[in-house]
């Protein structure tokens, strides 16, 4: 990609702007190749652990579309990965937390 595109910036600060500017927040697993390609070989935990392939995925609509920014998406599940909950995406379940805290003493633990 060219240089650096600030026109969202601008924007967001009330600055003039030649036009307004366009992002695209989608479902990516639903129609990018390119995600899906990536998700051929990581799990969505390992994405988002991982800044080079968090940033390839998130850059990559921005690249394809041409369009003017980024939105930064997260699963609701990628803080729990930051906080140690050992959990798993199963398909077609959802989200599984091995260890649900339940009570007092699991927050305390």
């Amino acid at each position: 990609m060219g240089g650096v595109n600030d026109l969202i910036l601008r924007a967001a600060r009330g600055e003039p702007t030649q036009r307004p500017p366009v992002w695209f927040m989608r479902q990516a697993g639903r129609y990018q190749r390119s995600y899906r390609k990536v998700r051929e070989r990581h799990t969505l935990p390992e994405i988002v652990r991982n800044p080079e392939l968090a940033a390839q995925v998130t850059l990559s609509p921005v690249e394809e579309l041409g369009v003017d920014a980024a939105i930064l998406f997260a699963d609701i599940t990628t803080p729990l990965y930051g906080m140690g909950v050992d959990l798993d995406l199963v398909e077609g379940k959802g989200p599984v937390i091995h260890r649900p805290i339940r009570d007092r003493e699991g927050v305390e633990a």
